[in-house]
């Protein structure tokens, strides 16, 4: 027998308006009623970062206004903390509740120390972690972890000096010996005469630790007892900018007024701080902005900032800020004389992407930003239609005393990076190593051989 009618036969709108209107409410609503972040309670803060005044000075507060915006919270606002290089942000919910965010920016190493003691939800780092941080911090989990450990911009640290000074470019180790006291006129170098005065941001600084560990340690120096030393980066490059014989070192958005020079490292060429050469890493002071987070968070506005910071809005707030987006974007090479003829016909057909693989330190497994950067191309592929048959892979390595093996050792990490991209649909047009051709930095220490191992992406 047939069915009778239903009242939802003869009224299909009854069935159909639900669906639109929950389709509205997920397109229209604030992030948060899906996300389920917490609530504000007795003005506490909601998150607590503490770490890095390269981060904290200005980045991290404009991504908590970004999330706060996402969020669809209202009366975004900033004010003085506590103490000097302190934020506190501050924002309101539909209820009428207030949302704070407390930011304390005195260095890297105080974000660890705050981790341990309970004290920060997200520690802000311009350095990777430490040994001693990952064992001190073992309770809360791997803190190298892909879970913990979040790159969330690259920086590049500038070496900056008076705009009247003649010099344009400096080798690493030339920068050593100036900041360990071992050059200490300007003539030395070419330069004007005049006694050279250094400046260099406070022990607390990841600026200083990347600093220490990429152009002092090699040689195992110190930096010389005479050098003015400031938590401020916005203090140190406007010290430099009014002191015609000053050298400083800084975040890349903190040159200001002062002028930033080329440099060298081992057998390569001057790089000036650009934006492709920091982006890829290849610039011999790039380096690697992160927020540590524990490996399964309890904080859901943690985890929210660091997916934010990942995401387009929060990668646009990075490029705003000054520093280097993970934005990937095709460049154009200017093919020379000096490349490996493979190379040069590389440069003259086809683009580069703005993103280099890198991998674990002893390991032929992919770094935790290199995880992340594998989305990051497919998406540009996809998105570019070159999926089939436009994609070029190069892998370089460090020098070894056998160049047929260190051409091997370069191939098979380009092919390591092709059987992740083949996951994700991608056919090569080919895969080819280069072994320790184009250096980017040193071989003589194991971080210089870490950024010269190393896999290109080449789109026709």
């Amino acid at each position: 027998m047939p069915r009778a009618p239903s009242a939802l036969d003869r009224d299909p709108w009854s069935r159909i308006l639900p669906l639109l209107i929950l389709g509205f409410l997920c397109y229209a609503l604030p992030l948060s009623v899906f996300a389920a972040l917490p609530a504000a309670q007795d003005n506490r803060p909601v998150l607590r970062i503490q770490g890095s005044n390269t981060i904290g000075a200005k980045l991290a507060p404009e991504l908590v206004r970004g999330l706060f915006e996402a969020e669809g919270l209202h009366d975004i606002r900033s004010e003085a903390g506590a103490a000097e290089n302190e934020q506190r942000l501050l924002a309101r919910q539909a209820d009428g509740r207030t949302v704070l965010v407390e930011i304390a920016a005195h260095g890297s190493s105080t974000g660890f120390a705050s981790l341990k003691a309970g004290t920060a939800d997200l520690a802000a780092s311009s350095r990777p972690i430490k040994d001693g941080e990952v064992a001190s911090l073992s309770a809360l989990g791997d803190l190298r972890g892909p879970q913990a450990e979040q790159v969330i911009a690259i920086d590049g640290l500038a070496i900056i000096l008076h705009p009247s000074n003649p010099i344009g470019a400096l080798k690493v180790e030339q920068l050593a010996q100036l900041f360990s006291g071992e050059i200490t006129d300007w003539r030395e170098l070419g330069g004007n005469p005049g006694a050279v005065r250094l400046y260099a941001r406070d022990d607390n600084s990841g600026t200083y630790d990347t600093f220490k560990e990429l152009v002092l340690a090699p040689g195992g120096r110190s930096l010389a007892a005479g050098a003015r030393r400031f938590e401020s980066s916005n203090q140190l490059s406007d010290a430099v900018a009014s002191d015609a014989n000053g050298i400083g070192f800084i975040g890349l958005p903190y040159i200001r007024q002062a002028k930033a020079v080329a440099i060298a490292a081992g057998d390569s060429q001057p790089m000036p701080p650009s934006t492709t050469a920091i982006a890829t890493e290849d610039y011999p002071l790039s380096r690697r902005l992160f927020l540590y987070n524990q490996p399964q968070p309890d904080n859901p506005w943690a985890q929210a900032l660091i997916d934010f910071a990942h995401g387009p809005r929060g990668q646009a707030i990075v490029e705003a800020s000054g520093f280097i987006a993970q934005t990937v974007r095709a460049v154009r090479v200017e093919p020379v004389a000096q490349m490996p003829a493979g190379y040069r016909q590389l440069a003259e057909q086809a683009q580069r992407l703005s993103v280099n693989f890198r991998f674990q330190e002893g390991s032929a497994t992919l770094d935790n930003k290199a995880q992340r950067d594998l989305g990051r191309v497919l998406d540009y592929l996809k998105h570019h239609d070159k999926l089939h048959n436009q994609v070029v892979l190069v892998g370089f390595g460090d020098a070894k005393s056998d160049p047929a093996r260190a051409a091997l050792l370069s191939k098979l990490r380009a092919m390591a990076v092709r059987r992740e991209l083949a996951k994700g649909g991608v056919l090569f047009r080919e895969i080819t190593g280069l072994g320790d051709e184009l250096p980017v930095a040193a071989n003589s220490e194991d971080h210089g051989r870490i950024r010269n191992r190393r896999v290109e992406v080449w789109v026709y």
